[in-house]
């Protein structure tokens, strides 16, 4: 899988970027997250509260999807699976009901991290992001959401600093939510057209075969 055009090193959020990176033997985990630490301070200070002592804000990790075992699989819960692969990876527990979402906190290099999956069904995302965001006062430069794209071929990825929704309705949620401001990264993570002239709504709910799923999420990190 590799990344399409639009998204450069510079653009990739430092949490993720640290994490691939490590994942692929570039840099030490510590090494990447120095930089990381820099630019995420940055971009947190402009959204620290005169009441916080300046603290750094963490990154919001979303992965959208349906609760639920029916749903367990699917190609609309590829979001879930991103957050419960780098969750594995770096060993945060996602564990914690907050907001309408299944949560975990954490670091990943010296980045803090959140990694949240939404509890509300796809359609109604924008009600658990916008609670965390608002009651952890992420700045949205720091919230990247990871859902399924019907309109990128399969097992392609485009990562994005900011967008519309594209027709997707858990998007389409969370910016409603934000008050319609769209400058918030998102990982496009592409599950292809459905065959013939099968309702997209019935193929999002199918399941991937084996084979498919380990492709999508693992080369989502070598590509990065």
């Amino acid at each position: 899988m590799r990344l399409l055009s639009g998204a450069s090193a510079s653009r990739i959020p430092c949490p993720l970027l640290s994490l691939a990176r490590a994942r692929m033997g570039f840099l030490p985990l510590s090494a990447s997250g120095t930089a990381c630490r820099a630019a995420s301070s940055s971009a947190a200070g402009a959204g620290a509260g005169a009441g916080d002592g300046g603290a750094q804000k963490p990154w919001l990790f979303v992965g959208l999807g349906n609760p639920g075992k029916v749903y367990q699989g699917t190609r609309h819960n590829v979001g879930f699976e991103m957050i419960d692969m780098i969750a594995e990876a770096e060993g945060i527990s996602v564990n914690s009901m907050q907001f309408k979402a299944m949560l975990g906190k954490g670091r990943i290099g010296d980045a803090p991290i959140m990694l949240a999956k939404p509890q509300t069904f796809m359609n109604a995302s924008g009600e658990s992001v916008g609670q965390l965001v608002s009651y952890f006062k992420i700045p949205l430069n720091q919230v990247l959401v990871m859902y399924d794209d019907l309109d990128l071929p399969f097992a392609k990825l485009r990562l994005l600093p900011k967008g519309g929704h594209g027709g997707h309705n858990g998007m389409r949620s969370i910016i409603n939510h934000f008050k319609q401001n769209r400058d918030f990264p998102r990982l496009r993570i592409g599950i292809g057209r459905p065959p013939g002239k099968m309702d997209p709504a019935n193929f999002v709910l199918r399941p991937f075969i084996k084979k498919e799923q380990e492709e999508v999420l693992l080369e989502c990190f070598r590509e990065i």
